[in-house]
């Protein structure tokens, strides 16, 4: 009967141990923010996506109107400095939402090749399909950005 109790009270402390240590509270972790420094970064190259992207007509018109330099110049010009400022702002964005920037970036510039490639083959189908890939990829970034008040 000694032994009996012994055992049992050693299986009580062993409970008790285990659902003390499972009971402890957990801390809760506030989630993610962009420091201002974050912010200041990301709205100094903003406005010249957004700019690119006001001028998406201006491309699309080029292209149906076959100006294949003028493509040319406007993919390598505007559009690849828009490329860019993504990779920049990329680097400042949330962990979870880089990959995402990054993958856009990728994705923005296989458009661009592929318009490159139809300009110089005349294709206007291959361009204009590109086209709205490459300003589909530039909508999808900008969404991604966070909000501000000003």
């Amino acid at each position: 009967m000694k032994r009996q109790r012994s055992l049992l009270s050693l299986i009580l402390v062993i409970v008790a141990t285990f659902l003390i240590s499972c009971g402890s509270p957990t801390v809760a972790t506030a989630p993610p923010t962009y420091t201002p420094a974050q912010l200041e970064k990301i709205q100094e190259y903003v406005p010249d996506i957004q700019s690119v992207r006001d001028r998406a007509q201006e491309l699309q018109k080029l292209i149906e109107n076959k100006q294949w330099v003028k493509v040319g110049n406007f993919i390598h010009g505007p559009m690849a400095e828009a490329r860019l400022n993504m990779t920049y702002i990329a680097a400042n964005l949330l962990p979870q939402d880089q990959k995402i920037a990054r993958q856009l970036g990728r994705s923005l510039f296989d458009h661009l090749v592929k318009i490159d490639q139809a300009a110089t083959t005349g294709n206007s189908l291959g361009a204009l399909n590109n086209y709205q890939g490459a300003y589909t990829d530039i909508d999808k970034f900008l969404q991604l950005l966070p909000k501000t008040n000003s």
